[in-house]
């Protein structure tokens, strides 16, 4: 198996890195991303080896190329990313990009024939009907490595698309679960990163503080598993042991179970349909004896709401929602805006945003566009 990995030096590349190093060792390494830090791209080029290394920058490959010894064909900007996820020997990409950048090279590599290990939902988000009809059209395979979709895509094991009556998408809660609304009003950035559960990046984490990484994941398993929103129930599991679960229509529920470890779904994704042992840690059900579910609390977290809002519109909806929360989420980081601006940006924009149908790539960029004139059109202050 050849393997491409977009976003190495992030939390879901590494830990691919990781699955590979020690549970598929006949595996190859064709061709690495990283982005800022490059000194954590170095040793890895120097272990796998790649024959293509992608760096944002000239500046960054002189230090990659200083850097390693076994002389890759390295490749800068953004022509030189959609390049490597075409262009190397790879048979499987995985995309572990955070947010917009992992539209076009998602593209790029179903073109090339290549399937794909999908862990940027933000592809499906902005452009799910595109995506879905190419990898259709190229029979390519799309695999999920968010632990939510390779749960319901394991419990379909026991039955079939058709015979699904639900789908039940599990949610930590995040960090401010149980926090009444005025408390998490005054949140910092630097309380929102404290996940209870996970181990992830910063835009990741701040999106499960808002829930809306939930919404986000609720878009994508609507076209991973080609469901309608009413067919996905959203529960919050704080435990972060029922991954999601699949209800079928004669009453039956499979629940996928284990501990919040990303290294099973991304080793699922890459193995599919088998089984390989690893030493992972197990699940001790003797010491989870405290497994519960809630409804979520949309008045303390509206980009949830917003979310599903953008899901039943669809069109280009969503892809100016992703926008502007990226944005949003951006500055957050910096502490330059409330947890609740967040949401308030994207609401005052779903208020005068005309939707139009996304008949190609250009339909989304032109909403992205719109997004950008809106944020240019106002000032954001706490």
């Amino acid at each position: 198996m050849k393997i491409s990995i977009l976003g190495a030096t992030g939390s879901i590349g590494m830990q691919t890195l990781d699955v590979v190093r020690t549970c598929l060792p006949h595996a190859k390494i064709a061709a690495l991303s990283g982005f800022s830090n490059i000194e954590k791209l170095s040793p890895l080029v120097e272990e796998f080896k790649p024959n293509m290394v992608w760096v944002p920058d000239d500046a960054s490959a002189s230090v990659i190329a200083g850097l390693t010894r076994n002389h890759p064909e390295i490749l800068t900007g953004e022509d030189g990313l959609i390049s490597i996820a075409a262009e190397s020997d790879a048979e499987i990409l995985v995309n572990a990009l955070v947010g917009r950048a992992g539209l076009a090279p998602t593209l790029a590599a179903i073109n090339a024939g290549k399937n794909i290990a999908l862990a940027n939902k933000e592809t499906l988000v902005t452009a799910g009907e595109l995506v879905m009809r190419l990898a259709r059209e190229k029979k390519i395979k799309i695999t999920p490595i968010d632990s939510e979709h390779s749960a319901i895509w394991q419990c379909l094991n026991g039955g079939t698309i058709s015979e699904v009556e639900k789908i039940i998408l599990t949610a930590s809660g995040g960090p401010f679960l149980g926090w009444t609304r005025d408390k998490i009003s005054a949140a910092k950035a630097s309380d929102a990163l404290k996940h209870p559960n996970w181990s992830m990046g910063a835009k990741i984490t701040i999106d499960s503080a808002t829930l809306m990484n939930k919404g986000l994941e609720l878009i994508e398993a609507m076209w991973l598993f080609n469901q309608p929103m009413q067919s996905i129930e959203i529960l919050v599991h704080p435990q972060s042991i029922i991954h999601s679960m699949v209800q079928f229509i004669d009453g039956s529920v499979m629940a996928q179970a284990g501990l919040p470890d990303m290294r099973l779904p991304i080793l699922y994704a890459l193995s599919a349909p088998s089984r390989i042992k690893t030493d992972f840690p197990r699940v001790n059900f003797l010491e989870k004896n405290n497994i519960t579910f809630e409804t979520p609390v949309i008045e303390n977290f509206p980009c949830l709401s917003l979310a599903q809002h953008a899901a039943k519109i669809g069109g280009t909806l969503p892809a100016v929602m992703n926008y502007l929360n990226e944005w949003a989420v951006g500055q957050f980081l910096q502490d330059k805006i409330g947890f609740y601006q967040i949401s308030d940006i994207i609401s005052d924009a779903f208020g005068i945003y005309n939707v139009k149908p996304v008949i190609s790539l250009n339909d989304i960029t032109e909403a992205e566009d719109w997004a950008v004139n809106f944020i240019g059109g106002k000032k954001w202050q706490q």
